[in-house]
C-alpha cells in the first residue's frame, strides 16, 4: 500500500545545489525536507551536476533516479547528456553511465533537459522522454527544444534511435513533460516554453501523435512556471499537480478529478517552503517512509 509520498528534487542554481535532496509526507500536502535539506545523492560523473531529478518504481520493484546533467554556470545550453542512478532501499544508489545524445546520432545536442520514464507494457520497454535542442556551428541554426523519446531496457544504452515525440504545431518550444495514463489517454502536462506556463495534449497511444484541446493552458497561477509532477492523493479521486514557480522561488499546486479541468490548492493547505526546484514524486509504503526517515533523519 503506496500511501505516503517521497519528493525527490534539486534546490539552486549553484553547483554546490545541483544535486539531490529527500522530502517526504505523510498526506501529500505538507512536506519536511530530510538531511535538514541538504543533498543526499551527488553526480560523480559528466558535469557533476544533476538538475530535474525523476525517480520511479521500476518494473522488478527496484527504484530508478534519472536526470539533466548539467551545470547551469556552463550557460543553458551547454549539455548533452542525462544521468541514471538505480537502488533497491531508496538509501544505497549506483550510478550509470551517462547517456549521452551526441553518441546516438543527436549531432550538437545543447540542451538535454528533464527527462522522464513510462513502462510501455506493448514493447516491455521504458520509453524515456526529455527536451531536446541541437545546434549547428557551421550554420549556427538552431532546433526549437521540444519532446524527444527513445526507448531502453536497462538504462545502460537505447534500444531505439531517439525520435521526436512532441512538438506544438505553433513553432514553439515545449520542455518539461509529464506523462500520465488513464483509461488508455495519455495526457502530457509540458511547460510552453515561450508563455512560461504549463500546457496539456493528449493520445491514445503513448508516442503520440498528440492533440491540443481548444484550450490547451491549464495553469491557474499568474506565475511563470515550469517543471510540473503530477501524482495521486491514496484514498481519494483527486491528483495533485505541483509547479516550480521558478521566478518567485515557490511551489503551487492544483488540483484534478479528470486531468482536465483544475482548481487552486489554498496555499494554507500545503507546505512545501523549503526551496525545491523541478522535482518528481514518488508514492512510498510507510515502510519504504520509516526507512528512508530512520536513515536521513530530518
Amino acid at each position: 500500500m503506496y500511501n505516503k509520498y517521497l519528493f525527490c528534487y534539486f534546490t539552486g542554481n549553484e553547483p554546490e545545489k545541483e544535486s539531490i535532496n529527500y522530502a517526504l509526507s505523510e498526506d501529500g500536502y505538507h512536506f519536511k525536507p530530510l538531511n535538514g535539506n541538504k543533498p543526499i545523492l551527488f553526480n560523480k560523473l559528466g558535469t557533476k551536476g544533476i538538475r530535474d531529478p525523476y525517480i520511479f518504481r521500476a518494473q522488478d520493484s527496484s527504484f530508478y533516479i534519472i536526470g539533466t546533467d548539467m551545470r547551469s554556470e556552463a550557460g543553458w545550453s551547454s549539455n548533452h547528456a542525462m544521468c541514471v542512478w538505480h537502488s533497491d532501499d531508496l538509501i544505497n544508489w549506483e550510478q550509470y553511465p551517462v547517456i549521452d545524445m551526441i553518441s546516438y546520432g543527436l549531432e550538437g545536442s545543447c540542451r538535454t533537459w528533464a527527462p522522464e520514464v513510462f513502462y510501455d507494457k506493448e514493447k516491455e520497454m521504458y520509453m524515456i522522454y526529455w527536451a531536446n535542442c541541437q545546434h549547428n556551428e557551421k550554420s549556427d541554426e538552431w532546433t526549437n527544444t521540444v519532446m524527444w523519446y527513445a526507448y531502453t531496457k536497462d538504462f545502460r544504452q537505447l534500444e531505439t534511435a531517439p525520435a521526436i515525440l512532441y512538438a506544438p504545431p505553433c513553432g514553439k518550444d515545449a520542455i518539461d513533460a509529464d506523462i500520465i495514463e488513464n483509461n488508455g489517454t495519455f495526457y502530457m502536462y509540458y511547460k510552453d516554453e515561450n508563455e512560461k506556463y504549463i500546457c496539456y495534449v493528449y493520445s491514445d497511444k503513448l508516442t503520440g501523435p498528440y492533440k491540443e484541446p481548444e484550450n490547451k493552458n491549464i495553469t491557474l497561477f499568474d506565475e511563470a512556471t515550469e517543471g510540473c509532477c503530477m501524482y495521486k492523493i491514496y484514498g481519494t479521486d483527486d491528483k495533485i499537480l505541483i509547479m516550480d514557480s521558478y521566478g518567485k522561488g515557490r511551489y503551487v499546486m492544483q488540483k484534478t478529478k479528470d486531468y482536465v479541468n483544475f482548481e487552486k490548492v489554498d496555499d494554507s493547505q500545503y507546505f512545501l517552503d523549503f526551496s525545491p526546484r523541478h522535482g518528481s514524486m514518488l508514492t512510498v509504503s510507510e515502510e519504504e517512509y520509516n526507512r528512508v526517515l530512520e536513515h536521513f533523519g530530518w
